[in-house]
């Protein structure tokens, strides 16, 4: 994961829309069979592409390697030279088609070295989009006879079908994928599966898209099949995305797994995003801006029912927090601060970043939600990784399943929530103001609104701050209506004990009922 710079990867494709890789219109013929001569065409359905996943597992994992003369080639196309490829506007596939979101290619570049097949299917039948070197221009030094004809596809844009100026889903690199969000600012990347993630003594192993099937949904959707392939297995994948609205773009995921061996940590439905500084470490960062991330947040809703927070951190160490449970209800990575005053940046619009929900579907049984968080020192680095995973190893031969929808939101909650949530985590020098401050010790204060807060007073003197620590002692938990608000505020100071872990617990409530979420967070040693 350290070797990963995902956000490097992000970088070229964002400059694929500068380069003017937009809308346009593919050929009738590129439409139909591909930019070269017309293909028969196959039959095609998701139970044919698991049988074709189960039948390459059988095999060893084939080695696939660029040849040298287009290895050396798209080594010379860095950032720089990739916004000098324009994809043609009048080429994109199903740009003619009312109703129909068009679809835009990716040009191969310094980060994909290795092509992918895309086909179009219609009507049941997939025919193969022939890569075409004609549906680009190139306007700098690097020309077209530059590129061997072993060249392909990097991957694919979906464009707005009633907006064909803006794109909100791209898929490039491995088994990434993301979308603007209703927002129209791309953040965070969901990925296809993740292998032994921050697993000691194992590489982290990441399973490739190799090959897409597009389907054009007349709603302005559109359905995405894929093969995914890598060292340890094979798996077929379904991608339905239905067209995006003001509140969510929603993604319907079937994915089926065969294992050539077997995994130790399987990570389903893993996010991959950034996360700098925020409130809760600022005085750690060296930028002007008061907070750099993608997301702030860890939203996990339990089996059981209950809400937890988690505040993204970044450590001094790589770090995996284990959130245990039994057939989750749902769990994210959420952007809960929209006020871009808590950002001020115009050029990359942190606050406009989307959150992502995951819906699981059906029983997933025991395991556990993780969080891994990767220390950085500036925004270009993904750190930060969600998935969940099941409590034991997976063996060779086994064929797991697993069903769960998507929800790229701007809330800053999945659903209707009837509690309190958490929008801000701070953290200063433990003790009261104008008197001498004990060492050792640090204060939390922790912001809540939603749910039910705003109908109670701090005159009332019902709701109770309940925090609870490990390896720590806990003084002086209260809770204050923030005058001016409906938020309330929980505060405490933390001492820890010796230099075991500290595991911190907050929430308030009234009586014997919770008002809000759990906010949770593995305190360690800070300077100010």
């Amino acid at each position: 994961m350290h070797d990963l710079k995902r956000r490097r990867f992000l970088h070229l494709a964002a400059a694929a829309s500068a380069a003017g890789l937009l809308p346009g219109g593919l050929s009738a013929a590129l439409a139909s069979a591909g930019a070269g001569d017309a293909t028969a065409g196959e039959a095609f359905s998701f139970e044919r592409l698991a049988d074709m996943a189960r039948t390459l597992a059988a095999r060893p994992h084939p080695v696939r390697e660029p040849s040298d003369g287009l290895r050396k080639a798209l080594a010379g196309i860095d950032y720089d030279a990739y916004q000098k490829i324009r994809f043609k506007t009048e080429r994109a596939l199903w740009e003619t088609r009312s109703g129909v979101a068009p679809v835009a290619l990716f040009h191969q570049h310094a980060g994909t070295p290795l092509p992918v097949r895309i086909d179009v299917v219609e009507n049941g039948v997939a025919r193969e989009l022939k890569y075409d070197p004609t549906v680009f221009d190139y306007t700098g030094d690097l020309q077209a006879d530059d590129i061997p004809a072993d060249a392909g596809w990097a991957g694919f844009r979906v464009l707005h079908a009633d907006a064909h100026q803006r794109d909100w889903l791209a898929f490039m690199g491995a088994s990434y994928f993301r979308t603007s969000g209703p927002l129209d600012q791309y953040g965070l990347s969901a990925r296809g599966l993740a292998i032994d993630t921050a697993l000691p003594g194992h590489h982290e192993e990441f399973p490739v898209f190799t090959r897409f099937w597009l389907e054009a949904e007349g709603d302005g959707g559109i359905l995405i099949h894929a093969l995914m392939e890598s060292p340890s297995l094979t798996g077929a994948v379904r991608i339905d995305c239905a067209k995006p609205d003001a509140e969510a773009i929603v993604m319907d995921v079937s994915l089926r797994l065969f294992l050539r061996k077997q995994v130790r940590r399987l990570g389903v439905a893993p996010l991959t995003s950034m996360f700098w500084f925020s409130e809760t470490n600022r005085h750690e960062a060296s930028d002007w801006r008061p907070e750099v991330h993608d997301n702030d947040g860890l939203a996990v809703w339990t089996g059981s029912g209950e809400r937890l927070w988690r505040p993204l951190d970044n450590p001094r160490g790589v770090r995996t927090s284990s959130f245990i449970d039994h057939n989750p209800r749902g769990f994210g990575l959420m952007q809960r601060d929209r006020d871009f005053a808590n950002y001020e940046d115009d050029g990359v619009f942190y606050d406009r970043r989307p959150a992502v929900w995951v819906e699981p579907k059906g029983d997933w049984g025991e395991g556990s939600v993780q969080l891994v968080e990767i220390p950085t020192d500036d925004e270009i680095h993904d750190n930060i990784v969600a998935y969940w995973t099941t409590d034991k190893p997976i063996p060779a031969g086994a064929e797991p399943a697993f069903e769960y929808r998507l929800h790229w939101m701007k809330a800053p909650v999945f659903g209707d929530q009837p509690v309190g949530h958490v929008i801000a985590t701070r953290l200063g020098r433990a003790g009261v103001p104008g008197q001498p401050r004990p060492e050792g010790g640090v204060k939390y204060a922790i912001d809540f609104a939603g749910g039910d807060l705003a109908g109670f007073t701090s005159e009332q003197r019902v709701v109770e701050a309940v925090v609870e620590g490990r390896n720590a002692k806990i003084d002086n938990p209260y809770a204050i209506r923030v005058v001016g608000t409906d938020h309330w505020r929980l505060i405490f100071d933390v001492y820890p004990e010796g230099n075991a872990a500290t595991d911190l617990r907050a929430f308030l409530r009234v009586g014997d009922r919770a008002l809000t979420e759990t906010w949770v967070f593995t305190h360690r040693p800070v300077r100010f």
